[in-house]
């Protein structure tokens, strides 16, 4: 299944390039005057963006996400607190990143989230802050994302069909989802639809998924399901590859090639749906690595630093952001140490000896 290709030729560089990131790759970092530097690994990857979690907890119980293992949340005193969560993200953009995004769990199911965001816009006005959510509490809080300034909404979305949402989630909440999305549009929030594409589960739904991309502005954005966590129900058979997943498409519609600008590229591989509102992308977690534009680092919400993914080494920050004899430099450093050792996530996936490349589920990590 693994491709035998060259990750760092793949996609070329598709992160947020510029003329000085070229002069800092040639010359190295430069610390401020707080001693922090621009983050970028042993393979001149620039990290610039953060992938939050403020929360394990989730009101759904996604298939792909926890798995058949029995979930234990994470005790709320091991959960970093709101203001150390905005002292990293402080410390993390001085240090070039320019784009955060929260994540769970499902955001919306910790208290206090509203007011995080809030906490957010007010102390760095410039940050590209950006949300995942599964959609079914968000409703209510739409006018506050348009109050501080949140222009794209990741939204986890991996059926229309009420029956087979209810399959995948465990709950039957697609009215309330469908509800957010309607809402989320007609405020002028851009969406970006997941769906984790599942073989024998939504694989017979690409008529939904094609009419969602035709009738509304959004992007729909497949993703192959990931051996993720112990307990994984992935498998080659439940396992449905991207290259297969656009010949399906490419039966109903016409796709043409589009490239992001700077601001919005990803790991993404987008196609303009020809005659309709919205795009399709793709995806390839698994089948066509683009760990060469990685630009991301993770930090889970008990206070774990995760450089990839698909590696379940993590450093742990939530001891020093506690420790009042810290000073933000130190905790730099070991940023600036972890991301040295950032891997290529192909060569873990292409290397694991068992089903699940990682033992952590999605929920614990942060989608």
């Amino acid at each position: 299944m693994q491709a035998d290709v060259n990750p760092f030729s793949l996609l070329g560089n598709r992160g947020d390039v510029t003329e000085s990131d070229n002069v800092m790759k040639k010359n190295g970092p430069n610390p401020d005057e707080h001693g922090l530097s621009r983050l970028v690994d042993s393979h001149g990857r620039i990290v610039r963006y953060l992938r939050l979690s403020i929360t394990d907890r989730c009101n759904l119980r996604c298939i792909y996400c926890c798995s058949n293992a029995r979930q234990t949340c994470i005790p709320h005193p091991q959960v970093l607190r709101y203001e150390e969560m905005a002292r990293m993200v402080g410390i993390m953009a001085r240090m070039g990143v320019v784009k955060v995004r929260l994540t769970g769990g499902e955001p919306f199911a910790r208290k206090g989230c509203d007011d995080f965001l809030f906490m957010l816009h007010k102390r760095f006005p410039d940050l590209d802050l950006r949300l995942t959510t599964n959609g079914t509490l968000l409703e209510p809080h739409i006018p506050l994302l348009q109050q501080v300034g949140v222009k794209v909404v990741n939204m986890s979305l991996d059926s229309f069909d009420r029956d087979t949402f209810a399959r995948v989630t465990g709950r039957d909440m697609l009215p309330a989802v469908l509800a957010s999305l309607d809402k989320l549009l007609a405020a002028g929030i851009k969406v970006k639809i997941n769906a984790v594409a599942m073989r024998g589960i939504n694989d017979g739904q690409m008529d939904d998924f094609v009419h969602a991309a035709r009738s509304m502005p959004v992007d729909l954005r497949f993703i192959e399901f990931m051996p993720m966590g112990s307990g994984t129900l992935w498998n080659e058979n439940t396992f449905w590859p991207a290259s297969e997943i656009r010949a399906e498409a490419e039966k109903r519609i016409r796709l043409l090639p589009v490239r992001d600008d700077l601001a919005e590229a990803g790991p993404a591989r987008m196609f303009a749906v020809a005659g309709g509102q919205g795009r399709l992308g793709f995806i390839t977690a698994v089948s066509c690595h683009f760990c060469g534009s990685c630009n991301r680092l993770r930090i889970t919400s008990d206070g774990n630093l995760r450089t990839c993914l698909f590696d379940d080494k993590e450093y742990g920050l939530r001891d020093m952001l506690r420790n009042t004899t810290v000073t933000d430099a130190q905790i730099g450093q070991i940023l600036s140490q972890a991301c040295a050792e950032k891997p290529i996530g192909a060569e873990l996936l292409a290397s694991r000896t068992k089903e699940a490349v990682a033992s952590k589920q999605m929920v614990g990590i942060g989608g």
